[in-house]
This record gives structure tokens, sequence and C-alpha cells, in this order.
């Protein structure tokens, strides 16, 4: 694989791989570097990618491996407590609330689901895989997504009572 090679592969997947990456971590530019440490370990290793899959799901599930390994690394948990911190300062300058939109609501209440439920919901409605693809991607049986996904349902369903939202109501 030449550089140009990689150039359009970046071209192609980078977007569709930041919404993976932030999904899990929650955070844009962590979200960037992952996928940046994931082009280059793809470049590095362009000899063990054997082309008996597609690429897209290849690099998807090195994102979703990048990103669970950060949620786990001692500086992910070092910058949440700063954040934490930060945030609770914050509150107590604040001299008012801005109201949000029903859509930044609910990646919200999506961004503060379980992981397990959460990197399920994202993958089936924002990346729009199925739950094959689901299930490949992030390691686990066919009947654990199912049962994330609807679980992640409920979950959403009791932070966003009072709200409309059409794909939870039908199902």
């Amino acid at each position: 694989m030449d550089r140009e090679d990689l150039v359009e592969i970046m071209a192609r997947y980078t977007d569709y791989l930041l919404r993976i990456a932030y999904g899990y971590v929650k955070d844009l530019h962590a979200a960037e570097d992952l996928v940046q440490e994931v082009f280059i370990k793809f470049y590095n290793n362009n000899g063990k990618y054997e082309e008996r899959g597609e690429l897209k799901a290849y690099l998807a599930k090195m994102t979703v491996n990048k990103s669970k390994d950060y949620l786990r690394s001692w500086n992910y948990r070092k910058v949440q407590l700063k954040t934490s911190l930060l945030l609770h300062a914050g509150k107590r300058n604040a001299d008012g609330l801005v109201k949000k939109d029903e859509q930044e609501l609910i990646g919200e209440a999506i961004l503060n689901l379980p992981l397990k439920q959460r990197e399920v919901l994202v993958h089936f409605y924002y990346n729009e895989m199925t739950l094959a693809e689901i299930a490949d991607v992030i390691s686990i049986p066919l009947s654990t997504v199912k049962t994330r996904l609807t679980r992640g349902r409920e979950l959403l369903r009791n932070q966003l009572q009072g709200f409309e939202w059409e794909v939870l109501n039908h199902e």
C-alpha cells in the first residue's frame, strides 16, 4: 500500500470512524486522535490485513478496540477527573441555562447511557449498521446485541420521558 491508497482510505472512512470513536469516548479531540492512531496502525501493519472481509468493518473493529483501550487507560481517568472538577466549578458560575433542542437532548441521553448499551445504539442508529454487523464489530453474540439494543431503548425512554422520539416509539 502506498500513500495515495492511504489518503483515499482516510478520505472515505474518517467521518465514519470518528462517529464510532466519539460514541465511545465522548470527546471529539480524543476521537480524532484515536482515528489517527487507527490509520497509522493500519498503514504500518498493511501486510496483516487480508481482504477476506470488508475494509470498512476491519477499520471499525480497530476503532472500537482502540476506543475501549483508551477508556481503560490512566490518561482517560485523569482527564475525566479534571473535566468533572472543571464542570462542577463552571456550574456555580453559570447564570442561566440554555434550552437545548430535541436532537441535542437525545444525543446527550445516549452519551449518558452505560457503554454496553450506548455502543449498540450508536452503531445501530447513527452508523446504520445491521445487528449482525454490530455483533461482528464488537465481538459479541447476535442475541447479546439484541438484548443490549432493547435495554438501551428502555433506558432512553426513561431518560427522555415527556419527549417524543419517533424511533423509540415505532419499534
